[in-house]
Order: C-alpha cells, then structure tokens, then sequence
C-alpha cells in the first residue's frame, strides 16, 4: 500500500542566468572592426558594445583565437593577453569570462546552464544559483537550500509542526583535454534530523514507510546521502558526444527535472503530490546511464538506463543493496534556448519494501519554458505529466506550476490533478480498490532581506488548497481542505549576476 520515494526538499540552485546592466554608449575611439559578443550565446555578435537580446548580459569584446574546449570557455589564454593585448585589463577580462562561461559536469558538450537533476536538461536560457571555484580548468559548484518553517495542515488528517526541509551539493568537472572530461556530483540532506522519520505534513502525499506502515498525507525524509555519482564525456565532432553516468546513489533517465532542479518550483518549500508519478526515482541506489547527443536542432538526447526499482529504506543514514533490475530510456530536445522538451518510460520493479510483487511502467512527458525579462527578472513555467501502470492498475498525474521573479521578489503558484486509489491513501477494505482524483493549488510570495550579495535570504508564505471527492470526508471530515505555511528560504545567490558584480569591480 504506498508509492514511492519522495523527495528530497528543495535543492535548487546552481548557477546563473544573467542579468544585465544599462547599455553603455558606444565609444568612438573603439576600432570600426571590433565585435562584440555574449559569453553565454556566443552566436550573438555585434559591431557595438551593448547587452545580449536573449539573456541581457553585457556583452565582451569578441576575439579570433579558438576558445579551449574545456571545462570554462575563455577565449585567449593568459600567455596570449598579455603578450598582444595589452596584459592586465585582458587577464581580468578573461578571469571573468572564466567565471561566466561554463559548462556542464555531465556531458563537455553542454553549457552548464542546461543541467539540471541527473542527466536530465533545462531550458539553455535558465537562472542558476550556486558559488563557484576554480582550480585551474576544475570546476567546484556548491548549492543547497533549506527551508526553516511552520507549516499547519486541516483535516482529521492534517497536522501542525516547525521543521526545515533541506539539501546541499556540489558539482565537480575535471577535462583531460579538449574533448574529454570527468565530472563527479555529490549530494546530501540532513532531513533525517530536521523532519525525523516520518517526515512533514503534506494533504494526501503517500510513499514509502516508517515503522514497516506506509506512509500517507505526509512527505518523507530524504536519506543522508542523495547523490554520489561519476561521469565521463567526449565529443566525437562539432555535433555529436556521448557520456556515461554511475551513481550509488543517483538519478537515472526517467522523468522532467526533478522538482527541486526546476527553477518553477524552487521557491516552493513542498514537494508535488505527483512525485511519485513523475520523478521520484531521483534517489536511486545504483544508477548506469548512457547518452548519445547531437548539437542540431538545438540539441536532441537519447539515453538509456539500468537501475534499481526499490525505493531508499527506512534507515536513512545507510547505502542500500544495488539490484540493478530495472531499466528506463528517455528522448530530450532543447529545441530553443528557452524551451526544454523530454519524453520518457521506464520499468520500475518493486518499487515498495511493502510491495515488492509490483511491477511498475511510467511513462512521463514535460515542457519546460523559461523566460529571462531583463535585468534580475525571469519567469519559468513547467508542465508535467506522468501515469503509472502498476501490475494493471493505471493511474495519472498533472502538474502545472509557474514562477516570477523580479528583483527582491518572487510569486509562485503550482496546480495538479492527480489520481490516488484508497491503497495509496492507506483507506479501509471498503475503499482500498477505488480511484480518487485529488485536486491542490498552491500561490506563494517571498521576499528577499538579502539578494544578490553571496547569499539570498528570503522571507516567503504560502496558502494551499485541496479539492476532493465527497466520499473521503468520512476519512479526511467536512472541512475545508487547506494548508498554509510561513518560512525562510536560505540559499546562494546567482551565479553569474556575482561574477557580472566582479568583473565591474575590475575594471
């Protein structure tokens, strides 16, 4: 009786999209042959200084020598600014180009703003937030989130409690030469102590177990370790590379970016009660993935993976057994810079330690629009469906969720459908075989007391209602089913609006 994992809270952030500075006037001593170009779309090129159409990013004088293909595009070395262009102002114009223009941990192919959760991908255009180092041509990204907040639950199923759903990252990229390089990930919560065993208060979530019982109208904890993963990629061409992906544990081709990835929902505190429909296999104990890609059309993917179907188990600090008897394979297409596409299906075997006879078929699909408005504004929206097959019994989830944000200030809003059966709920005989579509919206509001300076601190609340069938009111009562919550969202800031903030600095 139950579904699967649920999340882990609120990861979010990684590095940049950026935002912009007021156009500077072109110089008239500047030479008539000089180009200008932006560092995260160089096929933007300008015979003036100005900022980037698409991402708003100031744009840099555009050079002739071939950029490195490593882990950080720069397009002069150090040894060739200062010999031709004059030292010192083409270091620091190089330095800062290092800090803006990366590229993926997963695949070299990739800028670094199409990753996201696993191997899956999000719009090119997408903000990310997180503090970057480098070592040389090594790359170490951090981010994390954690959330500190009262959350208060109705019905005779709800609850009330203080808590801190949380996560931390860091992603690590080594390139052995131009077109090879190896990439690690690891990922940590500490909810095994900050939401205890049988986690938060969430109307009509279910998944997983405490005690040997599973678990319902309640959001797991997160194991203490989330992701520790490897990868190795290459390019063959100018269009075509391919990598290879472990995880123990780690996340494997099935399903949009997994919640907290999704710039649409990293304000939201909650996970989605479709989780387990959608992309709850982001915390899988053993994970081989491989991917075959093409530059064309924006880029398409085609990857394949093995894992294992069993979900994490109740002890939350352990390495659960790899089984590997699972499998799932996905089609992504970025066809623009601000549009991510993905279709997918997996097999799922034994999912819960409580069902371990059930053979599960998810099929997923998801459109990811991001949309960059100008200088520190963006809007993000996502669509998601999943259905579940499992041993006959088919059931489906829908989700739209939405997320602006303009300067200190953020306004989010997610709704879904999903369709729960009285076993997933933990309901009596007389209702454990049907089908319960069960409605949520949920608006939100956050407002940063600190933005742009390291790290956001943001004070947010959020009010969530509940839209079921009149035949569970024996279970849940006649009232109004709502949710509401008041937190602090903690996180880093942008990256790339902190490496703008340099780089102004310098000159």
């Amino acid at each position: 009786m139950q579904k699967q994992i649920l999340i882990l809270i609120a990861i979010a952030m990684t590095c940049a999209t950026i935002n912009a500075m007021a156009n500077p006037v072109p110089s008239r001593s500047a030479s008539p042959s000089q180009k200008y170009t932006c560092v995260m779309h160089p096929d933007v090129v300008m015979d003036h200084p100005g900022n980037c159409p698409k991402c708003g990013m100031k744009l840099v004088p555009k050079t002739d020598s071939k950029p490195p293909a490593s882990n950080v595009q720069h397009p002069t070395s150090n040894a060739e600014n200062h010999m031709g262009h004059g030292g010192h102002e083409s270091h620091q114009h190089d330095m800062s180009m290092k800090q803006m223009s990366m590229q993926s941990s997963v695949n070299i192919a990739d800028p670094m703003n199409r990753e996201s959760s696993g191997t899956s991908w999000a719009p090119d255009s997408t903000p990310m937030y997180g503090r970057m180092f480098m070592f040389g041509d090594d790359m170490l990204m951090l981010h994390g989130a954690i959330f500190p907040r009262y959350t208060n639950v109705s019905t005779r199923r709800g609850d009330d409690r203080i808590d801190a759903p949380n996560w931390f990252m860091g992603m690590y990229s080594h390139p052995i030469n131009d077109n090879m390089q190896l990439g690690g990930r690891l990922m940590m919560s500490l909810d095994p102590l900050t939401e205890g065993g049988r986690g938060y208060p969430l109307l009509f979530q279910s998944g997983e177990s405490w005690h040997d019982q599973p678990l319902h109208d309640r959001q797991h904890p997160h194991d203490l370790f989330d992701e520790l993963s490897v990868s190795y990629s290459q390019k063959f061409d100018l269009d075509l590379s391919a990598y290879f992906y472990f995880g123990y544990p780690g996340e494997p081709a099935l399903g949009p970016p997994t919640f907290m990835h999704r710039l649409s929902a990293m304000d939201d505190p909650d996970a989605p009660l479709g989780h387990h429909w959608q992309d709850s296999t982001h915390v899988t104990f053993g994970v081989a993935t491989a991917g075959l890609q093409w530059s064309c059309f924006g880029g398409i993917k085609i990857e394949g993976s093995t894992f294992t179907g069993r979900e994490p188990d109740e002890n939350r600090y352990d390495f659960d057994r790899p089984r590997f008897d699972s499998f799932s394979g996905r089609l992504s297409w970025n066809p623009t810079q601000n549009l991510a596409l993905q279709v997918s299906h997996g097999y799922i075997k034994g999912p819960e330690a409580l069902e371990p006879d059930v053979k599960r078929h998810r099929t997923t699909a998801s459109a990811i629009y991001n949309q960059p408005l100008g200088h520190d504004s963006n809007w993000s929206t996502s669509f998601v469906w999943g259905q579940n097959n499992d041993s006959g019994e088919t059931t489906q989830s829908f989700l739209l969720e939405t997320n602006f944000q303009r300067g200190r200030d953020t306004v989010y809003a997610r709704w879904e459908r999903v369709e729960k059966s009285g076993h997933e709920l933990v309901l009596p005989d007389v209702d454990l075989a049907k089908i319960f579509p069960i409605n949520a919206a949920t608006v939100g509001y956050v407002r940063d007391l600190t933005h742009g300076r390291n790290v956001d601190v943001g004070l947010g609340a959020q009010f969530t209602i509940n839209d079921f069938p009149d035949r569970l009111n024996r279970y849940y009562g006649d009232d109004f089913g709502y949710a509401f919550e008041f937190f602090l969202r903690i996180r880093p800031s942008q990256h790339v609006h902190l490496a703008m903030e340099h780089s102004d600095e310098m000159k």
